[in-house]
Parts: structure tokens; C-alpha cells; sequence
């Protein structure tokens, strides 16, 4: 089919060609907040009813930075750097998670909580929303729509739009949580961050952003090296295991080892994030690195937060444990689809 008659054809259906454009910004709209908080067990059968407001923040959050990095035509550091601001916003100025007490923390037993921040938690949370939420399903997005992998997917009305459904839904999840949730359901006392802590979080928000988007000299660099890549199940392997301790995390922060000093499990977290983000860099460029090595890369780590999340979400009724395990087999058996695709489109290229 000619380009002038495709063109012909989506004329004369506007439907599907309207699907076909939106497909990949629905796409991640869904994507960053079930592979975050669903998949995970953060939001439960029980608790579904926040999915939406989420789709608001982490999705549109998710959407929002993907155009700014492909508007500045930067790479994927841009992404993770812009997902570190977005989990900085969360944690700080949103839902103010790592400002206030943590709920559910024995007062007796607070851990990692030095000038009214909970370091350890903050650690945790700004390397799971900005890996979980933001960089793992841009990533599946881009491989699910490869065709559409250089594409903005949106406009500036689009990214209007998706700002004022961001900011809209942040004020819903603030008040939902800082005021309705924590002394309602909760029943802890209302907590008001310190106005410093605010503005240094905003600024850290800046400079993230500044450094991700600023313009670059030259082009996006296209040379790859020869080394091979790593087989896509060992790539899965080793995601996985190394994603898992970042779970741990989690666990210290609510207290599961109070004696040990908060500054190692610090130290050695920061460490593991260093070392992940070198080896996929350096295995992403070799020139052998294709989707099916990025779509095992995503494989492992999504493994390794369902399986984390069993431990450490917080579910406690039957029927949430149900649910999680129907929305991790779900999303097992679409990633073994995808990989079949890949497969078989990589050896009809081959041949």
C-alpha cells in the first residue's frame, strides 16, 4: 500500500487510525501505575478505586517526561534523571511520604528519620518510582509500539492537557492522603513539612530537570560497540537478583533490623544503583542490544517487585493476595507474548 493510500484509508476510517495514535499514550497511561502499584500490591483488589488518580499522577507524570526527552532529543539518563525529580515530587511535595512519619511505624522504632526526612525510605522510593514508574513502562511501551519509538506520541495540546491532569490529580492525592487519609484511616497526626524542606525539594526538582533537558552541543551519539550482548535470559536473571535486595530497603525502613546504622544500608544502596545503572549502560551499547535484551532487562526487574511485594506491600486480606496473584500472572503471560513476538520478528529478519 502507497503512502497516499494509507492515508486514503485512515480517512475513511478515522476510528482505528485514532486508536492507532492514541494506542501508545493509553498505553502508558495504564502501564506506569499498574506495573507501580499493582503489580507491586501497593494498590490492592480492595483499594482499585485509586487507580484512576494514579494514572493522573504517575501516568501523565510518565507521558510528560517521555515528550520532554524526545521534544530535547536526549536519552535515556534524561528519562531516569526526570524520573528521580517526578519521585522526588511524590515523596516530598505531593504525598510528602518521606517528610511526615511513615504510617505504620512503631514511634519507638522509627528508623533512618534524621532532620524530618526518612532517608532510607527516601532512598527506596526515589529508585522504585523512577525505575518502576517511570523507566520500565516508557521502556515496554517503546517495544510494544516500536514503529512508534521516535514519535512524540503527543502535541503541545497533548502535553497541556496531560499537565493539567497531573497537576489536578497531585491536589487530589494530597488531600486524599496528608488530609483525609493519615488522620482518618490511619489515625496519626496531621504533619505539616517544614517550609525549607519544601523549597529544597523544589529546587532538587530544578536542577534534576535542568541537567536532564539542557541542550546538548551535539546529537544523540549513534556509535555502538561490537562486544555482544548478554543472552535475554541471563540479562532477566541478573535484573532480577540485582533488584531484589533494593527491596530490602523497604523492609529496614520499617524497622526490620532497628539496631543496624541506618548509613549502611544507605551506602550499599547507593552503591547497587550505581552498579545497575553502569552495567545496563554498558550492555545497552553493544551493538547485538535489541528489544528482546531490553524487554528481558524489564522482565527481571518487574519479576523481582512482584515477588518483593508479597513481603513487603502491606497486604493482609485474602482476597488482595488473590487479586495480586491474577495481575502478576496476567502480566507474566503478556510479557511471554511480547517475547514470542520479538522472537519470531528478529528471526524472520534474520532470514
Amino acid at each position: 500500500m502507497t503512502k497516499s493510500n494509507a492515508q486514503i484509508a485512515d480517512a475513511s476510517s478515522p476510528g482505528p487510525a485514532r486508536w492507532r495514535r492514541a494506542a501508545p499514550v493509553v498505553t502508558l497511561l495504564l502501564l506506569s501505575p499498574f506495573i507501580s502499584e499493582v503489580l507491586f500490591g501497593a494498590t490492592h483488589m480492595t483499594t482499585l478505586f485509586v487507580f484512576v488518580p494514579q494514572m493522573g499522577t504517575w501516568g501523565c507524570g510518565a507521558l510528560i517526561i517521555r515528550y520532554l526527552v524526545q521534544h530535547q532529543q536526549r536519552n535515556w539518563t534524561s528519562i531516569l534523571l526526570l524520573g528521580i525529580a517526578l519521585a522526588t515530587a511524590e515523596e516530598c511535595v505531593i504525598q510528602q511520604t518521606s517528610l511526615a512519619p511513615l504510617v505504620g511505624v512503631d514511634p519507638a522504632r522509627v528508623y533512618g528519620r534524621i532532620l524530618g526526612v526518612n532517608w532510607v525510605y527516601l532512598l527506596w522510593a526515589l529508585g522504585y518510582e523512577s525505575i518502576w514508574a517511570v523507566v520500565l513502562p516508557v521502556q515496554l511501551t517503546e517495544t510494544v509500539f516500536p514503529a512508534r519509538r521516535d514519535d512524540s506520541w503527543i502535541g503541545r495540546r497533548g502535553l497541556a492537557i496531560a499537565v493539567t491532569v497531573f497537576v489536578l490529580a497531585s491536589v487530589v492525592a494530597w488531600y486524599s492522603w496528608t488530609q483525609v487519609a493519615r488522620p482518618q484511616v490511619f489515625h496519626v497526626p496531621s504533619y505539616q513539612p517544614p517550609l525549607r524542606s519544601l523549597l529544597i525539594a523544589l529546587t532538587i526538582i530544578t536542577v534534576l530537570a535542568v541537567i536532564a533537558l539542557v541542550p546538548q552541543s551535539s546529537p544523540r551519539p549513534g556509535q555502538r560497540d561490537a562486544r555482544p550482548a548478554p543472552r535475554p535470559w541471563l540479562v532477566g536473571t541478573v535484573t532480577c537478583a540485582l533488584s531484589l535486595p533494593w527491596f530490602l530497603l523497604l523492609a529496614l525502613a520499617y524497622g526490620a533490623a532497628p539496631a543496624l546504622p541506618s548509613v549502611i544500608p544507605i551506602v550499599i544502596g547507593l552503591v547497587l544503583a550505581a552498579s545497575v545503572f553502569f552495567l545496563i549502560r554498558c550492555w545497552a551499547a553493544g551493538s547485538s542490544w535489541h528489544d528482546i535484551h531490553r524487554l528481558a532487562a524489564a522482565s527481571g526487574a518487574l519479576v523481582a517487585s512482584m515477588l518483593a511485594g508479597f513481603k513487603v506491600s502491606g497486604i493482609v486480606l485474602p482476597v488482595d493476595y488473590i487479586g495480586k496473584l491474577v495481575f502478576d500472572g496476567i502480566a507474566i503471560l503478556l510479557l511471554a507474548r511480547l517475547s514470542s513476538r520479538l522472537r519470531a520478528s528478529e528471526h524472520t529478519r534474520s532470514t
